[in-house]
């Protein structure tokens, strides 16, 4: 199975986001709007051939334009700056975040048709959100 492009998942549950966040040092107001908010997430693929996945909620939009197996700086939506890699295993997008404040993070992005699957991962916690596509 491949990726998924050009549809669209909304977030539907969430399991352990906050105690993720907070590994991560986001602080408390943050944390409290970031677990309200369910975004929709939406990866694409542009002519030059960069993956574009974009994530936009009431809250904030972000995007990342990357290519497979190459760093890039980013700068995550509660405002880290890492160093991420992007690797693909079959249907999953494996992103690794390095990041000198805080402890490297691991989000696996598996996509099939019927929902997204995201797992998170920072020290023991392990975070999974489930998105379903927005028709």
């Amino acid at each position: 199975m491949s990726l998924i492009f050009n549809k669209k998942y909304k977030l539907e549950s969430s399991d352990k986001f906050d105690e993720y966040m907070k590994a991560l040092g986001v602080g408390m107001m943050t944390r409290k709007l970031g677990n309200t908010v369910s975004p929709v997430v939406e990866l694409t693929k542009s002519d030059d051939g960069k993956f574009v996945l974009s994530s936009n909620s009431t809250f904030k939009n972000s995007s990342i334009a990357f290519k497979l197996n190459e760093e890039f700086d980013e700068e995550t939506p509660d405002g880290r700056k890492v160093k991420s890699t992007i690797i693909q295993d079959g249907n999953k997008l494996v992103h690794t975040q390095k990041c000198d404040k805080h402890n490297d993070t691991t989000i696996v992005r598996e996509f099939e048709p019927e929902q997204l699957k995201m797992v998170l991962t920072v020290d023991d916690i392990t975070c999974t959100r489930i998105y379903k596509p927005v028709q």
